[in-house]
């Protein structure tokens, strides 16, 4: 076969995080659709949740491929993934991944890809890529203004001061040095700088940023010129409203649907973060206090023996005091379909970037509440207050969430006529990505193109609609 006109193969290889996994698995749907093949590479635990996500025609180009990970005692299969996760396991979890260095080797060799889009916790394999002559570019699935924060912040340490004070994280945000790496979970120390750089700079040429420019254009230019590096948006990615499918979304849809129009708050804290009972009383509280309609997903850690009833997490006598106004739903449920919902007036969130990405898209404003040890987290909600799309709610001088700030904030972002100009920002932002569609893919195509003709390579675009 001549190798100039072959179907070009990615592999793409995400961290084990439901939210990395998913933009990736978006990212992969359009590439497919310019005429790329993808192999697809994570734990077994990890594919089987995604799988009901692949279409027929989907399976036709992108191919799943197995990660293995070692079978540690204290991290059984199931739990090779974040999803779920009880956070004293985290570090095993990493553990493992390093362990894994030499399968992810052999699978290099046996598929022999063209081009690897790896993610920042997996520093080491575009080194190996490297080793086998195959280019490979970080895909990083937060914001661009996080790590633009981050490198300055050592710089600052260097005596450079930072250039955009609206970016600051109080001190009840800070880590402590045991926690992981991640432009969010470890304090600054020069120590460890290169090895948090490390996936940034081995990436070649470009680095791909899962966000758009009329949100953070300036952050990814500044982070371009500080890297040395073209910063890529890929847009949102966000999955199709359609594509989700929850047991219970019928009864929450028909629940949403007696309520008025943007009366309602969705509230949910992501996958991987569980409330401690304080956060969890607090909340209630205040969204008991704000008499706005409300829909609560709660999760628990998978297999935690010690995990209460609903009604146990919650004060007593909550459920009969809130009665109707507001829908508890333990686990999970279809959050892009119910933020696109009419009813929808709000979204309580902690600020993963993903979440932050679905609220836009469907033009909600974002009531923020960034979770502690998180600092990935509090700089979003400084972000989203920046731009004009939401309102963070303070904590507490010891970091405690107050009901009254709470109650506060909801009622500006949902009611008040002062938060109209935070609501109509949200649906402004939304007709950005509408109008956009998929040019921002269409340009992480060419850039990827540049990448292979120097290997006398080509993506043979047919634009295929999936």
């Amino acid at each position: 076969m001549d190798t100039k006109h072959k179907r070009i193969r990615v592999l793409m290889f995400p961290w084990l995080a439901h939210s990395h996994i998913s933009s990736f698995l978006e990212l992969a749907k359009k590439l497919m659709n310019h005429n790329l093949y993808v192999y697809f590479c994570s734990t077994a635990t990890n594919l089987d949740s995604i799988r009901p996500k692949i279409s027929p025609n989907h399976s036709l180009s992108i191919q799943f491929i197995e990660f293995k990970l070692p079978l540690l005692p204290e991290l059984p299969s199931y739990y090779h993934t974040t999803k779920g996760l009880p956070t004293h396991l985290l570090n095993a979890l990493f553990k493992a991944v390093e362990m894994s260095g030499d399968g992810f080797a052999t699978i290099l060799k046996t598929h022999n890809p063209d081009l690897l889009i790896y993610d920042l916790h997996q520093p080491w394999a575009p080194t190996l890529a490297s080793s086998l002559n195959i280019p490979a570019i970080l895909f990083y699935t937060a914001s661009a203004a996080g790590p633009f924060f981050a490198f300055h912040a050592w710089k600052k340490l260097e005596g450079e001061e930072f250039p955009s004070p609206e970016f600051y994280i109080n001190d009840c945000f800070m880590p402590t040095k045991s926690s992981r790496n991640e432009f969010g979970r470890t304090p600054p120390d020069s120590s460890n700088t290169e090895k948090i750089f490390q996936p940034f700079r081995h990436s070649l040429d470009i680095i791909l940023v899962k966000s758009f420019s009329e949100l953070e254009g300036k952050y990814m230019d500044s982070l371009s010129i500080l890297l040395n590096k073209k910063v890529v948006p890929t847009g949102p990615l966000v999955l199709d409203a359609i594509e989700e499918h929850h047991e219970n979304e019928k009864e929450i849809l028909e629940w949403l649907t007696k309520k008025r129009k943007a009366s309602t708050v969705l509230v949910s804290f992501g996958s991987e973060y569980y409330l401690s009972n304080k956060e969890r009383e607090a909340i209630a509280e205040g969204l008991e206090l704000s008499e706005v309609n409300f829909i609560w997903v709660l999760r628990f850690p998978v297999g935690d023996k010690d995990k209460p009833k609903l009604e146990e997490a919650l004060p007593e006598g909550y459920l009969e005091r809130i009665g109707e106004r507001g829908l508890m739903v333990e686990g999970w449920a279809p959050q892009a379909k119910i933020l696109q919902h009419s009813s929808i007036g709000g979204f309580v969130s902690h600020c993963g970037w993903s979440s932050v990405m679905e609220s836009l898209k469907f033009g909600v404003p974002i009531i923020a509440m960034p979770m502690l040890m998180h600092i990935d987290q509090p700089l979003n909600a400084r972000l989203v207050q920046d731009v004009g799309v939401g309102v963070e709610v303070k904590r507490g001088k010891d970091g405690s969430l107050e009901r009254e700030e709470i109650v506060k904030v909801i009622k500006q972002v949902v009611g008040e006529k002062d938060g109209e100009n935070i609501r109509n920002k949200a649906r402004e932002m939304s007709n950005h990505i509408k109008i956009k569609r998929d040019e921002e893919v269409d340009e992480v195509v060419q850039e990827i193109n540049k990448i292979l003709h120097k290997g006398g390579l080509k993506i043979h675009d047919k634009k295929v609609n999936v």
